[in-house]
């Protein structure tokens, strides 16, 4: 299954912009590129399954919205170009279902969480570039661990709880070189050494879910 590209008319508006200074994003909702990130990775048979996003394939496929973004943005001098987010609609009244109707009108239902990804990338990059940030999108939608350090599945729905995770590796350079690596550094190394499985991808500083945490 070819993988979904982003529409050309991403950016495009009817009003006329040249008299403003700041030019507004645009965002598309694409039930295509949701099917095929799902299909590829999540379902058992698909082509390039990971068997790390088990957990998504207990729910629909209505669990995640993907989005297209006109261009990507800037945060901390690092340029975002995918970012994976919880739906948390924390207002009441008209406010929040203004927030609800917009969901509804990209989407046609509300997700849980929406991963957005920059169209101008998506048209350039690799398969294996464009691969690497889905995925990484994909890995932030982690799960709860039970007592034993397990997948929790709950009584109640007999699914996972899911929650919005970090990355399994985060220390210092400086800290590595001056003591050494942890465990958790030296499985990354020990990964490393034995190559990639599927094939190499540059992608660095492009997650804005990763921004958010930087300190």
């Amino acid at each position: 299954m070819k993988r979904p590209m982003p529409p050309k008319e991403i950016g495009v508006f009817d009003f006329d912009w040249s008299m403003h200074n700041d030019v507004p994003y645009d965002f598309r909702p694409d039930e295509d590129l949701k099917d095929w990130v799902w299909s590829t990775f999540i379902d058992e048979e698909g082509e390039l399954c990971n068997p790390d996003h088990v957990h998504l394939s207990y729910y629909n496929r209505d669990l995640i919205g993907f989005m297209w973004a006109s261009r990507p943005f800037e945060k901390g001098g690092h340029i975002v170009l995918g970012q994976a987010e919880q739906v948390a609609i924390m207002a009441g009244g008209w406010k929040r279902k203004r927030q609800e109707l917009q969901m509804v009108q990209w989407f046609s239902y509300i997700p849980k969480y929406i991963i957005t990804i920059d169209a101008g990338f998506a048209e350039s990059a690799s398969d294996s570039d464009f691969c690497a940030l889905v995925e990484h999108e994909l890995y932030h939608i982690g799960y709860e661990l039970d007592h034993e350090g397990e997948m929790y599945i709950s009584p109640t729905t007999g699914r996972p709880k899911l929650k919005m995770r970090g990355h399994d590796v985060e220390e210092f350079h400086g800290v590595v070189q001056r003591y050494g690596a942890s465990p958790d550094v030296q499985k990354m190394v020990d990964l490393v050494n034995d190559g990639p499985t599927i094939g190499k991808a540059k992608i660095a500083h492009a997650c804005g879910t990763c921004l958010l945490k930087l300190a």
